[in-house]
């Protein structure tokens, strides 16, 4: 029987396909048409969680690109003891997803920073208002914890529900309402301090 073969015999945990479980343990054997099949099976997935993260259909490419050059490398590293192999491969898509989304915003505030402000000459006070502002607010994101950050972003700068957050951050919503709560209550207290 060929591998090929072995891989449609294989039943799938979720009802259709391959175990995805069974595949990433073979890829982790070096098996190169369980990868195949792997990626077949959960690569959609895969772009789909990095679209909605980054927006950008051809920078979820590169994101689902560097995910399996990633499950390549570190499929042996994946515990079955700590759950399933597709949550675990989901993990890592939404991080190098945020982890896109942050290059860009810092790549964004880097050339903001070397770029020459463009003031009018009618209205210099307003833009150095604006400049402060923005700077705050940019202060008062920072004392959040990461939880808080990356639940705000996702929320109020990416337009997620709070559902979809705990979804993409894999933790309870209660979890996420709590934190987003006393992140906003946190940035409200910060920016009050500031005026």
């Amino acid at each position: 029987m060929s591998p090929e073969r072995d891989l449609r015999l294989v039943p799938s945990s979720g009802g259709g396909g391959v175990d995805v479980d069974v595949l990433l343990g073979q890829v982790a054997r070096g098996d190169n048409q369980a990868f195949s099949a792997l990626y077949d099976e959960i690569s959609a997935a895969v772009f789909g969680l990095a679209r909605r993260v980054v927006r950008d259909p051809a920078r979820a490419e590169d994101v689902t690109q560097e995910v399996f050059m990633e499950i390549w490398r570190k499929a042996a590293r994946f515990d079955r003891s700590m759950g399933k192999a597709k949550t675990w491969i989901m993990t890592i898509a939404h991080r190098r997803a945020v982890d896109a989304v942050r290059r860009t915003e810092s790549q964004r505030r880097q050339d903001q920073h070397t770029a020459p402000d463009e003031v009018t000459h009618d209205q210099p006070a307003d833009a150095l208002i604006r400049a402060e502002e923005h700077g705050t607010v940019r202060e008062c994101l920072e004392t959040l914890t990461e939880l808080q950050l990356e639940s705000v972003r996702l929320a109020y700068f990416n337009g997620y529900t709070y559902a979809e957050v705990a979804s993409l951050l894999d933790r309870p919503l209660p979890t996420i309402k709590t934190r987003m709560r006393d992140g906003l209550i946190r940035l409200r207290d910060c920016l009050e301090g500031v005026s």
